[in-house]
């Protein structure tokens, strides 16, 4: 089970849920965002892939930012074009793509971006970019037939663990974690994420 820590910024923050058995750590780079990192931090994850989310951000930017903070995956978050997804893929960036779901019709946008992608992100959808906190309707995910992995995010707390523990299909990577986890925007709170990973079982980093 792959879990993603997504909206990090403060140093000590960093280290902190960097000790931790997870995969993944995600820094966004959307300015409207309440966990936008305008610097880098004095403390990176060493053990981790760390994954850049950007919205609709011009690719040069995109690739300033993997080089300046080295990125092992970009996840794009907006409208971006099959010809973003070209240039950064021929970049050698690892793309990942999160997509707004409310019905079944919108799996079919990841069709789209499936040959550029490396896995995908499925989010509540709703009006503004970025995550809404909340969940939505998980009996959806068996309209999603594509051979990418994806992680499941929107919504997710320690008390409903158990629950995201039943969902059942076989592209269901793991999940990606972020405002059900805070005491503040960008402060996750460590003991919290501790117990998530507990009722999962999760005790080793697997990717």
């Amino acid at each position: 089970m792959t879990i993603k820590v997504c909206g990090l910024r403060d140093a000590d923050n960093v280290r902190a849920v960097a000790a931790l058995p997870i995969d993944l750590t995600g820094f966004i780079f959307y300015e409207k965002s309440p966990r936008y990192v305008a610097e880098k931090p004095a403390y990176l994850p060493e053990r981790q892939k760390k994954v850049g989310v950007f919205v609709n951000s011009p690719v040069q930017e995109i690739v300033s930012r993997v080089e300046e903070f080295g990125l092992d995956y970009v996840q794009l978050h907006g409208n971006e074009t099959i010809q973003d997804c070209e240039y950064l893929k021929g970049k050698g960036i690892k793309l990942i793509k999160a997509i707004g779901i409310k019905t079944a019709e919108d799996f079919t946008k990841a069709e789209i971006y499936e040959p550029y992608c490396e896995m995908f992100v499925f989010d509540t959808k709703c009006d503004c970019f970025g995550g809404s906190g909340k969940s939505f309707d998980h009996g959806l995910l068996k309209a999603y037939k594509g051979n990418k992995p994806f992680l499941l995010s929107g919504g997710i707390k320690p008390d409903n663990a158990e629950a995201l523990m039943q969902i059942n299909h076989p592209k269901l990577a793991g999940f990606d974690l972020n405002s059900g986890f805070e005491t503040a925007p960008a402060i996750k709170d460590v003991k919290l994420l501790e117990q998530f990973l507990e009722k999962i079982g999760k005790t080793k980093i697997n990717i």
